[in-house]
């Protein structure tokens, strides 16, 4: 709790690594939907000047729509503020960006995102995830297996490689930038220090140098040997160098992590409801559905930062211009306001206006390809094994922005044997 206000406090990452903070969530929205949160120095990182925490469905949704009030590109959309030296670049991903900038880009690069390159996907997703759940389950001690070590990680990671057109090669490059990027601030991934001890954010221009020559070399390549990918794409656009490398970084880290995360956290709540699993397996529900209801219990990412470009108010609380205002989809997506029940995961659910991949201009451009595959790997667990049950307490990623998931050991049953 913030002991000054007696206001749950919901913005030190250490939180999340226990799972969604369902209880304190509630709390704000029954009695402080936007609630004023301090940001103190915490794992070496410099104390900031606090924000607003936005909890209810209705206002993560008003503010996600309304751009004109609560911008992207005033103060970036990380909690922590950038250093003002950098936000110039880092306006330059699409990310950051408002309306009319961000629609022009969103547009010229949505061209790569076709439903029939998408699609054509499919099979690839699906004979992937197909061997490496073979390869898992040959591989289990006793029926024993860590998911994200056998299978997420990989499937996510070997499927962008693909839609990007990056070689098989050179995944370890991705993996290891996205883990730069997302993980930093987990104790397991220690921060880059500068010359005066203090931690280097992951997005500065220094951090993501390798990272954008490579983006660079690799557009070259695809100019001068082009194929069915995405980087042949962007590397043919219109779009100026600097622009093609920071749509390398968006896609390489969000286009890995929304499946990196939502995978194995979809995995763990079918483990965590036998009644539930039961159904997805004896096709009493739809994949798609049981995909979305997934996506609500586990959503990968659980903030999201705009700062108000004017005065403004919001659920009856003023908010100045300037202010940082942050949504906390994990909260929005078990608004009881929305979703009767929320806390029960029902894989038939519907509707289910879930904000896990936001709303407004900014919602996930990668939705349809990130749906696709965590429809297939649920359909080929199902045929790959009877069940899955919890093996040992799962391991959490250390985030107040994405809901990772480091390790999830379950025991799986024989292809015969239904579920328990």
């Amino acid at each position: 709790m913030q002991e000054s206000s007696g206001v749950p406090d919901v913005f030190d990452p250490r939180i999340y690594a226990a799972g969604i903070p369902h209880d304190r969530f509630r709390a704000l929205r029954d009695r402080a939907p936007v609630a004023r949160q301090a940001e103190p120095e915490i794992l070496g990182w410099p104390a900031g000047p606090g924000f607003w925490a936005v909890t209810r469905h209705a206002d993560v949704v008003r503010v996600l729509k309304d751009s004109a009030t609560y911008s992207s590109a005033l103060g970036a959309t990380q909690i922590r503020d950038p250093d003002p030296a950098d936000l110039p670049f880092i306006r330059r991903m699409m990310l950051n960006q408002d309306p009319p900038d961000h629609g022009g880009l969103r547009r010229l690069v949505s061209r790569a995102f076709t439903p029939g390159r998408i699609e054509r996907f499919a099979v690839t997703a699906r004979e992937r995830a197909r061997g490496l759940l073979a390869d898992a389950v040959a591989a289990a001690d006793g029926g024993e297996v860590d998911l994200v070590r056998a299978v997420t990680d990989d499937y996510a990671l070997l499927n962008l490689t693909d839609l990007l057109g990056v070689p098989a090669s050179d995944r370890g490059l991705l993996h290891a930038w996205t883990e730069r990027v997302i993980a930093y601030q987990d104790p397991d991934e220690p921060p880059v220090l500068d010359g005066e001890g203090r931690p280097v954010n992951p997005r500065s221009p220094a951090m993501l140098a390798e990272m954008f020559g490579y983006a660079q070399e690799l557009a070259a390549y695809k100019r001068a040997h082009p194929a069915d990918d995405v980087m042949t794409s962007l590397a043919t656009s219109e779009l100026a160098d600097a622009e093609l490398e920071m749509f390398f970084f968006l896609l390489t880290v969000a286009g890995n992590d929304t499946v990196r995360s939502a995978a194995p956290g979809g995995l763990l709540a079918l483990a965590e409801h036998p009644d539930e699993q039961r159904r997805l397996w004896n096709g009493s529900v739809s994949t798609d559905t049981a995909v979305d209801e997934l996506l609500r219990v586990h959503p990968s990412v659980l903030s999201f930062r705009r700062t108000a470009a004017h005065d403004t108010e919001l659920a009856g609380q003023a908010i100045r211009a300037g202010d940082k205002v942050v949504v906390f989809h994990a909260s929005a997506n078990h608004d009881e306001r929305v979703f009767p029940d929320p806390h029960r995961l029902d894989l038939g659910r519907t509707p289910n206006p879930h904000v896990s991949f936001g709303d407004g201009p900014h919602v996930c451009l990668g939705a349809h390809f990130a749906r696709l595959q965590l429809r297939v790997l649920y359909e080929e667990v199902r045929a790959a094994c009877g069940g899955l049950t919890p093996a040992a307490p799962p391991r959490r990623l250390v985030s107040n922005f994405i809901n990772g998931v480091k390790s999830l050991p379950v025991r799986l049953r024989e292809p015969s044997a239904p579920p328990a």
